[in-house]
């Protein structure tokens, strides 16, 4: 079987065998079909999956891929996605899913009904559920036009806005305005505002920025604690309403969180999470996992071929999991 955690940043393949043994694994750069086309994002995957073919000794088509995308947000994406891999021959059966759901699958139970919530934040934010009988919720996780607010490359945008005008009197004083331009080697705003405007520091350098704000907030900065405060809030804001929408929120229901920003724990943002899932979710369960997406997307492919428990066991094992409670 086939499991791939294709990310904006980067691409986990694997090839699982019935039994959970992993067979041969591989990495590559981000799955961006808005960006590149649908077509050239499932080559650059191809070139993964006959990688960990060639290394697993497998010629034919093997019984199942289960492939997790970013930006597979929307019904219409995944069923052009679910095409144009299904084109390539490689399974006899082929599952496309937004990558949130590899994250859900990895956290919840090998065993019983599939129910509960997940919250990514890593350079992105987004939400999906699992409820009784097969029931969904999700969010279309695609930008400020789609009301999502937060993840790593949101929260370095803010830094820079709130440091900008922290610096000219425009927001409230703000120890971003030093923090922030010294992180990239400069000593003022106006340098570095300068230097991004004509491209002098790469945009992807900006990510660094997210560990800055947390590390300002952690020192008592009120502009840096109150962004990371208002993470805290969507985080309880997605999951509520999904465990709403999926009449979740009157029994205890796992909710799994994942991505960078959640996975680093810092004490402010899971401190403050508590505080408000306990008022808004009390039953909710919440659990954060480290382990790689991947593992979700291989342990739905042994949910297709009926596997036993010790193929469950094998497969978190292999990639540096424990069993799921539950």
């Amino acid at each position: 079987m086939l499991a791939v955690d294709a990310g904006n940043s980067k691409t986990d393949v694997a090839l699982v065998g019935a039994d959970g043994t992993v067979l041969a694994t591989a990495r590559g750069g981000g799955f961006q079909p808005p960006v590149v086309g649908v077509a050239r994002a499932v080559g650059d995957l191809a070139a993964l999956v006959e990688a960990v073919r060639e290394r697993a000794g497998v010629t034919g088509p093997v019984s199942q891929v289960s492939a997790y995308l970013a930006n597979a947000d929307l019904p219409v994406e995944e069923a052009e996605l679910a095409a144009e891999i299904t084109s390539y021959g490689w399974a006899r059966t082929v599952t496309v899913a937004n990558d949130t759901f590899a994250l859900l699958r990895t956290g919840l139970s090998d065993r019983g009904e599939p129910v509960g919530v997940a919250v990514v934040c890593g350079a992105g934010i987004n939400c999906v559920g699992l409820g009784h009988d097969g029931r969904t919720a999700r969010f279309p996780s695609i930008g400020r036009i789609s009301g999502d607010w937060g993840g790593g490359g949101h929260l370095a945008e803010e830094a820079l806005w709130w440091a900008a005008r922290a610096d000219d009197g425009r927001g409230e004083p703000s120890a971003l305005a030093r923090e922030v331009p010294a992180h990239f080697g400069l000593t003022t705003m106006p340098e570095l505002i300068e230097a991004l405007h004509l491209g002098r520091i790469p945009r992807e350098r900006r990510f660094g920025l997210t560990p800055l704000l947390f590390e300002v907030a952690a020192s008592g900065d009120a502009v840096a604690r109150a962004l990371v405060q208002r993470q805290a809030e969507e985080i309880a804001l997605l999951a509520s309403v999904a465990l709403g929408r999926l009449d979740l929120l009157d029994e205890p229901t796992p909710l799994v969180l994942g991505g960078g920003v959640l996975a680093a724990r810092h004490p402010l943002l899971h401190d403050e999470l508590a505080r408000l899932l306990a008022e808004r979710a009390p039953k909710a369960e919440p659990r954060v996992v480290t382990e790689p997406p991947v593992l979700g997307a291989a342990l739905h492919a042994l949910d297709r071929a009926g596997a036993g428990a010790e193929a469950y066991e094998r497969v978190r094992e292999g990639f540096g999991g424990g069993g799921a409670g539950g």
